[in-house]
């Protein structure tokens, strides 16, 4: 049988190292690396080449820094000034990744692009489903909620059946090491820039001083750009009290940040804008699925509902904490992706 060509989606880290090494043995895999936007950018490359080296694989680097600027750094920075909170992994991962860069790897020959994110992808007749990774603390299939079909047609991810400690075992035996520690960052462009400076230099024109506000309407402070602030913050604020204040909503409009108590983040109801459903056809209501409201998030049980052709409402049995506007709502039917929206 005639060996797949397989483009290993390469970042220096352990995951994609891993990766590599579970696909050679059976395939032809060369290596390619996503040049972005970051603080360390260059070093990530030198990482990546010396990675390449050490499998013996040829290594790509496709530039996509122009893209990514235009496109997520973009988003990025207008979200916030919408009083929003974006997710970025999100949309990259829709247009970046397994978008522009996955068009480059299967231009440059290859059959597929392989990463190593830990979710799995099972064909049922023409539809591919997104499932959980096993490791469900390492578990990212929230962040590839967002994919269309003909993407997780080409995509492999190979540590969807693993927990992160045989990855860290398995690149140890092939004498990979100095990796244990060196998790990749949340927001890849920010570094170590907090995000309130980063925006500071891009949005300048929005950091406008205002009230910060009791849900009963009592000024109780100022803030210096609603974009410092995100709903669930209780550091920063400024505000003594017998009990913590917590920033239950942010105001554009009025530029105002809301602030309340613990039950205030409480919340049985959200809507979902811009509704993505992986396979084609949306939740059935009255059935009851698991969502998440955020990566980190558990999941709870919640029904569905249609609104119009572009609004969902989510409910929850139970009432769930600090639900964050510009976030995404991942939908699933036990360990499936069902689909996704974007929290209004």
């Amino acid at each position: 049988m005639k060996k797949k060509k397989i483009g290993i989606a390469m970042s220096g880290g352990v995951d994609s190292t891993a990766c590599a090494l579970l696909l050679q043995p059976h395939h032809d895999i060369r290596g390619f690396f996503m040049r972005l936007v970051s603080p360390d950018m260059e070093a990530k490359e030198q990482r990546v080449r010396a990675v390449a080296a050490q499998l013996g694989i040829d290594l790509q680097v496709i530039d996509l820094s122009r893209e990514f600027t235009a496109i997520i750094l973009h988003y990025f920075t207008t979200t916030y000034q919408q009083g929003l909170t974006p997710n970025p992994c999100m949309i990259c991962n829709q247009a970046i990744k397994f978008g522009l860069f996955m068009k480059a790897i299967l231009a440059a020959g290859m059959d597929a692009m392989a990463t190593g994110h830990y979710a799995r992808i099972q064909q049922e007749g023409d539809i591919y489903q997104l499932g959980k990774g096993r490791d469900s603390a390492k578990d990212q299939s929230y962040f590839l909620a967002r994919l269309e079909q003909q993407q997780l047609a080409r995509a492999l991810f190979p540590l969807g059946d693993s927990h992160k400690e045989e990855t860290y075992r398995l690149v140890e035996e092939h004498g990979f090491t100095g990796f244990r520690g060196q998790e990749s960052q949340d927001v890849c462009f920010l570094g170590s820039t907090p995000v309130g400076h980063f925006l500071s230099e891009h949005i300048r024109q929005t950091e406008q001083p205002g009230s910060i506000v009791t849900t009963a309407g009592v000024v109780l402070g100022v803030h210096q750009g609603l974009f410092h602030y995100t709903i669930g913050q209780r550091r920063g604020l400024g505000i003594a009290d017998s009990s913590p204040w917590y920033v239950t909503a942010l105001e554009p409009a009025t530029n105002r940040v809301i602030i309340g108590k613990e039950e205030d983040l409480l919340h049985h109801h959200l809507v979902i804008s811009r509704p993505h459903w992986l396979e084609g056809q949306p939740p059935e209501e009255g059935a009851k699925y698991q969502v998440k409201i955020r990566y980190r998030h558990q999941g709870a049980e919640a029904g569905i509902k249609q609104l119009d052709n572009e609004l969902w409402a989510i409910h929850f049995d139970k009432p769930q904490r600090a639900i964050t506007p510009g976030q995404f709502a991942v939908i699933y039917d036990h360990d499936r992706v069902i689909g996704s929206g974007e929290i209004k």
